[in-house]
């Protein structure tokens, strides 16, 4: 019988920050401020990796100006 793998459908502001090289007071700021979309399940942010996306490619397209 063939292992089941079970992919990570949420991360955590904690998890995100490290993807990302941000401090964790960074991560959780962008999320407070809606930079970052996230949901509040219970006591605590959950982020999709589709949102960590979209905010990586608004950050990004925001810098491509700047290419000498």
């Amino acid at each position: 019988m063939a292992a089941v793998v079970i992919q990570r459908k949420w991360h955590t502001s904690a998890e995100v920050a490290d993807m990302l090289g941000f401090g964790l007071s960074k991560t959780k700021m962008l999320v407070l401020t809606g930079e970052i979309r996230s949901v509040k399940i219970g006591r605590n942010r959950r982020i999709l990796p589709a949102w960590v996306d979209e905010y990586v490619d608004r950050i990004s397209a925001g810098a491509e100006g700047w290419a000498a």
